[in-house]
């Protein structure tokens, strides 16, 4: 059965010995040049995509706009992607013990941004790599002191970390 990783995780790459991606940083944020005129009414956030280089060889790296795909909500309904603010890795090679990282900026109504599905699909050497699904969520809806609060006890993010705790256990038994 695939699992998706939950945001935060590491994923590696059997099919490039040492490289792994990681999504990381999903947080309520307004982008750097203004918002687009698109996303009026919509609640922006940004999320952080690190991919390292493990291996013994550098490797061309390419994570542009045609290879995310951020689903949010329950129904799993396209977000609004600002490529304008957005930042790719654009055919780097990210040498041995070397990271680099994409930031992209996306936004949704606030009432569906407490799940978010993002999708992706690196190329490393002109290959393309199978297709990688993180969740996670901003849990806007609670408010904090620092601006946003961590996910519900009960959001999805939550439940696959329980799951794949669970399949570990049980792994172990």
């Amino acid at each position: 059965m695939y699992e998706p990783n939950v945001v935060g995780d590491w994923h590696e790459y059997d099919e490039h010995a040492g490289l792994r991606v990681r999504v990381h940083r999903l947080e309520a944020a307004e982008p750097p040049r203004g918002r687009d005129d698109a996303a009026e009414g919509l609640t922006y956030f940004r999320v952080r995509v690190t991919v390292e280089n493990r291996g013994d060889r550098h490797l061309g790296i390419h994570l542009e706009d045609g290879q995310f795909d951020v689903r949010i909500g329950p129904d799993g309904e396209a977000a609004f992607i600002d490529w304008r603010n957005s930042q790719f890795i654009e055919g780097f090679d990210v040498y041995p013990l070397r990271r680099a990282t994409a930031l992209l900026y996306a936004a949704g109504p606030e009432a569906s941004l407490g799940q978010v599905d993002l999708q992706i699909q690196l190329r490393v050497e002109e290959e393309w790599t199978g297709r990688r699904l993180w969740t996670g969520g901003l849990g806007l809806q609670e408010g904090s002191a620092g601006g946003h609060a961590a996910a519900p006890r009960d959001g999805l993010a939550h439940q696959v970390s329980n799951f794949l705790r669970q399949q570990a256990e049980e792994g172990t038994a």
